[in-house]
């Protein structure tokens, strides 16, 4: 029945002279999510983007709904700027679109883009929502304030769009407008939506994983790489970078207090993830860290692991409680994953009593046995790349 998706978009429109690099690169964005369908030509046009409808709107208007960038979507036909066929394209929209059984309300909203054409707005308003009423006149009624059904007309410079349904997508900015990022991702719920939030602000985002096999599974890995095909649904491709952390994990346990272990397994994790990200020009760190979860997550642990990196580190979570959190990850389609009970390294060598207000002198003291600038290297050498892509 439909012809096009038509593509809005939101606050890319105020980028001024910097707009076209904005909207090329939500075409590249948009051209990426959907690659798992059949090929197509993206149409720009001012202010609007049209994606071809081929057999597949609804996969289609789901692959688009992820892109962000994209404020909202409507499935449309598209007709000459013919006033008789704009009449009868808006008539079939509503014969397939209504059940002649439930009466309901509804109204004309049209946008003519193009002020050349010669029929104004309010006119052709009055002019279709005059045709529907012959039509449909025992089932609808005209409600120009709350109407359970707008038909939207778009009139532009080549053609004309009409569609019924408008569908909300994420909004946001187009992945890579904004820089690179490096996101420590667990397996668990926060680091997850850490990532799709920063992501969703423009950053191309890498993730970076601590692995500690023997300690931790492989199926703990494969929870990683599943989280990451879900991200990919998002962003049309991610890369995780797996570090191998058990060596360091067992001189940290070995060598250091055992209440400061977490602090100073998190002092390496940032040390070693802003080692790597200067290696691949990523600008930030993004971490799933919010206030006072966990003991690592204090003001005072924050403030001594944050000590060991120059690179600013983004933490998309940090005012938000766990119900918010979740609520997030069920959005996203996460949260299930990140519930499969497989421990990730965080849950190695735990200590029964973690120090939850450690001192930047008592980090140093734990640290003094420890050959760091060897153990961060060797662990940014070892690290494995893997891609994961929409269509996995």
């Amino acid at each position: 029945m439909y012809d096009v998706i038509l593509v809005r978009y939101g606050e890319i429109s105020l980028k001024g002279k910097n707009r076209n690099f904005f909207v090329h690169t939500l075409t590249q964005r948009i051209r990426e999510n959907i690659a798992h369908l059949k090929p197509r030509k993206v149409e720009i046009r001012y202010g609007r983007l049209y994606v071809p409808v081929l057999d597949d709107s609804e996969e289609l208007l789901e692959a688009l709904r992820k892109v962000f960038g994209i404020v909202s979507l409507s499935p449309a036909i598209r007709v000459s700027r013919d006033e008789e066929q704009i009449k009868n394209a808006c008539l079939e929209l509503l014969k397939k679109t209504i059940d002649p059984k439930i009466p309901k309300t509804f109204k004309v909203e049209t946008r003519r883009a193009d002020k050349t054409f010669p029929v104004k707005s309010m006119d052709m308003n009055q002019i279709l929502g005059g045709a529907i009423l012959r039509e449909f006149d025992e089932i609808l009624k005209v409600d120009i304030h709350n109407p359970q059904i707008e038909v939207g007309v778009e009139i532009r410079s080549e053609d004309v769009f009409i569609y019924c349904e408008r569908v909300n997508a994420f909004g946001g900015l187009p992945i890579g407008v904004t820089g690179k990022g490096l996101c420590l991702l667990s397996g668990g719920i926060d680091s997850p939506v850490a990532f799709w939030l920063a992501a969703k602000r423009g950053i191309l985002v890498d993730g970076l994983h601590f692995h500690s096999f023997p300690f931790t599974s492989q199926r703990a890995k494969d929870k990683v790489d599943d989280l990451c095909k879900k991200l990919a649904t998002y962003c049309g491709k991610v890369k995780l970078h797996t570090v191998h952390f058990t060596e360091i994990q067992k001189e940290i346990k070995m060598k250091c207090p055992e209440d400061m272990i977490i602090t100073i397994m998190r002092r390496f994790m940032f040390r070693i993830a802003e080692g790597y990200a200067k290696k691949r020009d990523s600008l930030v760190l993004i971490t799933g860290e919010n206030v006072a979860q966990v003991a690592s997550q204090t003001l005072e642990s924050m403030n001594v692991i944050n000590e060991v990196v120059d690179i600013p580190v983004i933490r998309p979570l940090i005012t938000m409680d766990k119900i918010e959190i979740i609520e997030k990850a069920k959005i996203i389609d996460t949260f299930e994953t990140s519930i499969l009970p497989y421990e990730d390294c965080c849950t190695v060598f735990v200590p029964k009593h973690p120090k939850t207000r450690p001192t930047l002198r008592q980090c140093l003291e734990a640290e003094k046995e420890l050959e760091v600038d060897r153990l961060v290297a060797e662990a940014i050498e070892s690290i494995k790349i893997e891609e994961f892509t929409v269509d996995m």
